[in-house]
C-alpha cells in the first residue's frame, strides 16, 4: 500500500509542477472561459480515477482493497469477525461519492476565498499563485488530518458517532446561523506574521516576501493595489525583509481551508472508511478548486440556496454515520448508491432553486 500512496503523490506532484511551471508560469489574469476549461480537466481527471480504482480495488493491486472499511457492506466478509472490504464496484460508488461531497463543500469556500481577495485587494493577475500554493498547503494539511483520523477509526469505532453528531450541528449552524464577513486582520495568524515581519503596503509583484530597498523597478508596487493595514512598513531600513499582502492573503486562504476540513473530513469518513479512498478523493476535489474559483468567483451570490443544500448533505451524511449498521440492513450493499443519488439531488435542487429565484428576481422586460 505505501508504494501505491508513494505512485499517487508522485502523480500530484507532476500535475502540480505542470501547473505552475509550464501551463501557469507567467503571472496572468485567468479569464471565465480558461478557468471553465481547466474546470473541465480537473473534474474529468478526478472521475477518470475512478476507473483506476475499479480494477485496483478489483483485482487488490498492491493490496488496494484489502484494508477494513466500517462504513460498507462487501462482498468480502471475515466470518465471527464482522470486518468488510470493498470490492470494484463498492469502491467506485464511494470515491465518487465522496468526491461529489468534497466538491459541494470546497464550493462553499469559494464565497470565503472571494472575500478575503476582496479585503486585501489582490489583484487578479496574482489570485492564481496564492490559490496554487493554498492548495499545497491545504493537500499537506488534509493529508496529515486524514492519517488521523483513519487512524483514530480504526482504535476507537465510537468515534464514528461522534463525528456524526458533528456534522449534524455544522449542518443546522449552517442552515440557522448567518455568517458575516470578519475581519482577518484580527485573526491570530496575521497578527503573528505583522508581529515577526514589517508588512509593506503595497503589492511587489508575485513575491510574497521582500527585501526592504532590493525592489527592482518593475517589481515595484502594483498601482492601485495599496490596501490599508495596520503596522505597515514602506520605508524600512535597507536589507530589512518585508512581508506582502500577498502572504497575508495565502495565509488567511490555509486558515480557512484548515476550518472547512475539520468539516469535510469527518463528512467523508461517513461514506468511507479506507485511507485510500479518502486521500484520493479529497486530493481530486481541492485540486480543482482554483479553476473552479476563477469560473464561478463572479456568480456566487447568484447561488442563493446552494448553502442550503451544502448544509443538508452534511447533516445527511451525518445521519448516514450514525445510522450506518441499521441501514446496512434496512437498505442492503448498495446504501452507498442510494446516498449518491440523494446528494447529486439534493444540489440539483439548491442549483435549481437558486436559478430560478435569480430569474426572478431580474426586472422583467
Amino acid at each position: 500500500m505505501l508504494w501505491m500512496y508513494a505512485g499517487f503523490i508522485a502523480l500530484v506532484l507532476l500535475l502540480l509542477a505542470l501547473d505552475l511551471g509550464v501551463f501557469h508560469r507567467t503571472a496572468h489574469v485567468v479569464s471565465v472561459r480558461e478557468a471553465l476549461r481547466w474546470s473541465s480537466f480537473w473534474i474529468s481527471l478526478g472521475l477518470a480515477f475512478s476507473v483506476f480504482i475499479y480494477f485496483g480495488y478489483e483485482r487488490h493491486w498492491l493490496g488496494l482493497g484489502l484494508t477494513p472499511d466500517l462504513m460498507t457492506v462487501a462482498p468480502y466478509t471475515v466470518e465471527g469477525v464482522g470486518l468488510a472490504y470493498n470490492d470494484g464496484t463498492s469502491a467506485t460508488v464511494k470515491y465518487i461519492t465522496g468526491y461529489l461531497v468534497e466538491k459541494s463543500l470546497a464550493v462553499d469556500n469559494i464565497f470565503v476565498i472571494a472575500m478575503l481577495f476582496g479585503f486585501f485587494a489582490v489583484p487578479a493577475i496574482y489570485q492564481h499563485r496564492v490559490l496554487f500554493w493554498g492548495i499545497v498547503g491545504a493537500l499537506v494539511m488534509r493529508g496529515a488530518m486524514i492519517a488521523v483520523g483513519a487512524q483514530l477509526i480504526q482504535r476507537f469505532t465510537w468515534i464514528i458517532y461522534l463525528f456524526g453528531a458533528f456534522l449534524i450541528a455544522t449542518g443546522i449552524k449552517m442552515l440557522l446561523l448567518k455568517t458575516d464577513a470578519t475581519d482577518p486582520n484580527r485573526n491570530l495568524v496575521v497578527r503573528l506574521i505583522r508581529r515577526l515581519f514589517p508588512v509593506s503596503e503595497r503589492f511587489h509583484g508575485q513575491h510574497f516576501f521582500v527585501r526592504a530597498g532590493s525592489i527592482a523597478s518593475h517589481e515595484a508596487a502594483t498601482p492601485g493595489a495599496a490596501v490599508e493595514m495596520d503596522h505597515v512598513v514602506d520605508a524600512a531600513r535597507p536589507g530589512t525583509l518585508l512581508a506582502t499582502p500577498l502572504i497575508l492573503a495565502l495565509v488567511m486562504v490555509e486558515f480557512t481551508d484548515l476550518i472547512f476540513a475539520v468539516d469535510s473530513i469527518p463528512a467523508i469518513f461517513a461514506i468511507t472508511g479506507d485511507p485510500f479512498l479518502v486521500f484520493t478523493s479529497n486530493v481530486f476535489a481541492i485540486l480543482g478548486l482554483r479553476s473552479l474559483y476563477f469560473a464561478l468567483a463572479g456568480m456566487v451570490a447568484k447561488f442563493r440556496y446552494l448553502k442550503v443544500s451544502l448544509a443538508l448533505i452534511l447533516m445527511i451524511v451525518g445521519v448516514k454515520m450514525l445510522l450506518a449498521e441499521w441501514l446496512k440492513l434496512a437498505v442492503g450493499r448498495h446504501f452507498n448508491l442510494y446516498l449518491l443519488a440523494v446528494i447529486v439531488s439534493v444540489l440539483a435542487a439548491g442549483v435549481a432553486a437558486s436559478v430560478v429565484a435569480e430569474r426572478r428576481r431580474r426586472p422583467s422586460g
